[in-house]
């Protein structure tokens, strides 16, 4: 046997990575709301962007038909239970949405947050 000491658990630190989402423990930053466009690890090489956080206002079928003809890729609206209404695009299309939203006035570019690797 060796003589490695283990560190409980609650060293392991105390990082949220969903505070700045409104969700977790809510000790995120500021209560504004943001558009989160994130990208997903999926097999291999392929990737899943998501868009969450867009205002109700909008008919997200419509954006999402849009951001699919302008960058040739396929997409889909999930309803998620605390998120609500989510867009999800193949590939990694992080900067592509962010330039579409602030071309086209749908947002403003300081209240998007672009998270990923």
């Amino acid at each position: 046997m060796s003589d490695v000491s283990v560190l409980p658990a609650s060293n392991l630190g105390g990082f949220d990575p969903f505070a700045d989402a409104g969700l977790g423990d809510g000790k995120g930053k500021d209560n504004k709301d943001y558009v989160h466009v994130r990208v997903q690890q999926r097999n291999g090489k392929k990737c899943l962007t998501t868009v969450q956080g867009l205002p109700k206002k909008f008919d997200l079928e419509k954006i999402l038909k849009a951001l699919k003809k302008e960058y040739c890729c396929n997409g889909t609206v999930v309803e998620d239970k605390e998120l609500g209404k989510v867009l999800q695009l193949q590939g990694d299309q992080r900067k592509n949405v962010s330039a579409f939203l602030v071309g086209n006035d749908l947002t403003k570019k300081d209240d998007i947050k672009v998270h990923g690797f």
